[in-house]
């Protein structure tokens, strides 16, 4: 199986510390999850980078973008010999923090005071 450098915990960060949320779709309040394919090549490359299940357009060009940009991974190896490997991912866009969602949460949850 191929790795990550750093392993599974740095490419979720390096794919959270890249995204940009695409002004068209902040906008027009638009989230969701783009679901990405590619293959981690013989070299370590990241190549054939498609969505397979998009959002919006303007989300689903920042998903490829950010997975084009991938440093090289170790690659994947089959009898001792370096062999291409397909992924998908998904990469979420929300329009709240992580502490705002949390918050935003809590609040649905409490009974409803006027009651």
């Amino acid at each position: 199986m191929p790795e990550f450098p750093g392993g599974t915990e740095a490419l979720l960060k390096y794919i959270s510390d890249n995204i940009q949320y695409p002004q068209y779709a902040k906008e027009h309040n638009i989230e969701g999850k783009v679901f990405v394919n590619f293959v981690i090549d013989t070299t370590g490359k990241v190549i054939r980078v498609k969505v397979v299940k998009g959002v919006d357009p303007s989300l689903d060009a920042e998903a490829v973008r950010v997975i084009e940009s991938l440093p090289l991974w170790k690659p994947g190896m089959q009898k001792g010999k370096p062999v291409m490997v397909l992924f998908t991912i998904p990469i979420n866009f929300s329009l709240l923090s992580r502490k705002e969602y949390k918050k935003a949460m809590k609040e649905a949850d409490k009974p409803d005071s006027k009651r």
